[in-house]
């Protein structure tokens, strides 16, 4: 299929798909302003992070990295690419003739998929030619920002249902292609026992999961006849929606007699019902009861219908006999805070083999950046495997295990505390080597496990939905010292003035 076959035919994607061209075009404008001063050559690094948490959470979730790398493996730019930036009419030949030649040269790290990350800590970094470095803004930022909110919604949902599967039910919720697959992966990372979105069960092997809707019920003459038919396709996975017309008192009966008479003398069992609406506490403790009354303790008892973390949390506090949720447009759109915040900022470059930090300074505390080329640690203490703080330190920093390490709140410094009989380990992974991949992208089984794994090593005061205990972030001494020295430069510069309201 050709590229205008695809893009008529509303496929904007495969896996021969280049999105070089996907940028803002500012970095393209910069990027041939580098070109005309000649600094292509100059090595700049960049750091990706975000600020806060979204819904003022105690921890991330990091996702987007396979697609990240599938990303840079590909960057290149067509002959059609170059003729369309010509036709602007803002490059000259010097710099599409770079872009011809143009073969990716960065190096780049990066925090494993699944790990539980907190504000200001590099999730990504980059090192590499200022242009290179640049241009690749755009995707880095589209794709770890959406997968990470996704991931981090869908971890909290998973918490709330205390060990009951989530099933992912978003795809025709989501805002576009893309957000419905890739956000499926994303949610599968963080615990989601499955999805809906076919496709992304294909790409990505996940489990999938689907029963019907009531236009299957609504287009037989009656309820029983729709699930007797349902039930003779599909005898060893009967799942039945029990809410086209009344619950109580059809869906359920119906569901039972099938169980019964249609079912049971073929040596099967009903394997469950979904309820899609209406008091879900109510219906689902009455269901139960009904269902038990008639043998079928084994059935499961799914629900969906606009659910998220806190109401799944209020219907398991009020007794819901809920055995499954089928979680949609709150998880797939992160309803309650759709924009992860993840930014993308120059801490250094080189000026004949030594770094020289870089700091944006901003009246706004937050937005001040943490200069240099870094590292991000993370303590755990022996005795209990849990994590006690993060550290970025400079690159080239070492952390000895076997003394004592004073750590301190880079804001309010009289705030410090020496760690004892802790492990530490660099959060930072490489991924591209001058412009080759050196990282294994790990199956999704795998980056499940791990996310699974690293959770549990937060204390369940830091996974609170409402004011969790904040986990520490920290600056090395070093680091902070280098900070201080270029706000203080900073000041000195602009006669004493910087920072003043």
């Amino acid at each position: 299929m050709s590229y205008e076959e695809t893009a008529a035919a509303g496929v904007i994607w495969n896996e021969r798909t280049n999105f070089s061209m996907l940028t803002d075009f500012y970095e393209l404008t910069m990027s041939r302003g580098y070109l005309d001063n000649h600094m292509q050559d100059e090595i700049a690094y960049f750091d990706l992070f975000f600020r806060s948490v979204p819904e003022d959470g105690g921890y991330a979730i990091m996702a987007g990295v396979a697609e990240m790398i599938d990303y840079l493996k590909k960057l290149k730019f067509t002959e059609a690419n170059l003729d369309f930036l010509r036709s602007t009419g803002q490059f000259n030949e010097s710099f599409l003739d770079y872009l011809h030649n143009f073969q990716f040269a960065c190096d780049v790290w990066a925090i494993p998929e699944g790990t539980p990350l907190f504000p200001r800590e590099p999730m990504v970094k980059v090192r590499g030619p200022v242009i290179q470095a640049q241009m690749i803004e755009t995707m880095l930022l589209l794709t770890i920002n959406h997968q990470s909110l996704i991931a981090t919604k869908a971890a909290r949902i998973v918490r709330a249902a205390k060990g009951r599967p989530i099933m992912e039910f978003g795809a025709r919720r989501a805002q576009g292609v893309d957000a419905s697959v890739l956000g499926a992966r994303a949610a599968y990372i963080a615990g989601a026992a499955g999805t809906s979105c076919t496709i992304c069960g294909e790409q990505f092997n996940i489990p999938l999961s689907g029963t019907m809707a009531h236009s299957f019920v609504q287009i037989f003459d009656d309820e029983y006849e729709a699930f007797k038919a349902y039930a003779l396709s599909y005898p060893d996975d009967t799942v039945l929606l029990v809410d086209t017309y009344n619950v109580l008192r059809s869906g359920v009966p119906n569901a039972i007699r099938v169980a019964h008479e249609v079912l049971e003398p073929r040596g099967k069992r009903l394997k469950g019902i979904r309820i899609d609406s209406g008091d879900l506490t109510y219906l689902t403790i009455e269901a139960r009861r009904l269902l038990d009354e008639a043998g079928l303790k084994d059935c499961r008892i799914t629900v969906s219908n606009a659910l998220d973390e806190y109401l799944i949390r209020d219907l398991l506090h009020q007794g819901a006999a809920i055995d499954a949720f089928g979680v949609g447009e709150r998880l797939i759109t992160s309803r309650a805070e759709p924009v992860f915040g993840g930014v993308y900022k120059l801490s250094a470059v080189e000026k004949d083999g030594q770094v020289i930090p870089k700091i944006k300074i901003s009246e706004n505390v937050e937005k001040m950046t943490n200069p240099g080329s870094k590292e991000v640690w993370r303590f755990y203490d022996r005795s209990t495997g849990k994590a006690v703080a993060d550290l970025i330190t400079l690159a080239g920093e070492t952390i000895p295990e076997d003394q004592p390490y004073e750590i301190f709140d880079p804001v309010m410094t009289w705030k410090r505390k020496t760690l004892t009989n802790f492990t530490v380990r660099p959060l930072l992974q490489p991924i591209f080597i001058k412009g080759k991949c050196v990282y294994k992208v790990r199956d999704m089984e795998t980056i499940r496990n791990y996310c699974t794994e690293q959770l549990d090593t937060l204390w369940e005061s830091v996974k609170r939905f409402e004011n969790p205990q904040t986990y520490y972030v920290d600056l090395s001494q070093q680091l902070w010292d280098v900070k201080q020295r270029l706000l203080e430069n900073s000041q000195a510069q602009l006669g004493g003035s910087a920072g003043k309201n």
